[in-house]
């Protein structure tokens, strides 16, 4: 198992959970020179360690975009619910005070 840097941009927790990947594959990919020098600026920039830890990066966002995407697709299309105003977030908090506080007994 190999173990780089954290970017600065990524939570110390989720490069933790990331770097224990215990087995991977390769994928050549072919880049024109621009994209390629453009990967290894990030690369130098950003602070990964390699240009396959860069294009990880970006996959795992877009699978986090599209997860997020299909879960606001599938919040626009479930049956609409009650507004929601000042009352209803006192009554979440009011929720969250009373969790806490039955959980310290």
């Amino acid at each position: 198992m190999q173990f780089y840097p954290f970017p600065p941009d990524r939570p110390f927790a989720k490069f933790a959970k990331e770097a224990t990947i215990s087995a991977m594959t390769t994928m050549n990919i072919s880049l024109p020179d621009s994209l390629k020098d453009f990967v290894d600026e990030q690369v130098h920039q950003r602070g990964y360690g390699t240009s396959s830890e860069y294009v990880r990066e970006l996959i795992r966002k877009e699978q986090d975009r599209l997860q997020l995407r299909g879960l606001l697709l599938a919040g626009g299309s479930s049956a609409p619910t009650k507004p929601v105003d000042g009352s209803y977030f006192d009554g979440l908090r009011k929720k969250l005070r009373a969790t806490k506080s039955g959980a310290r007994r």
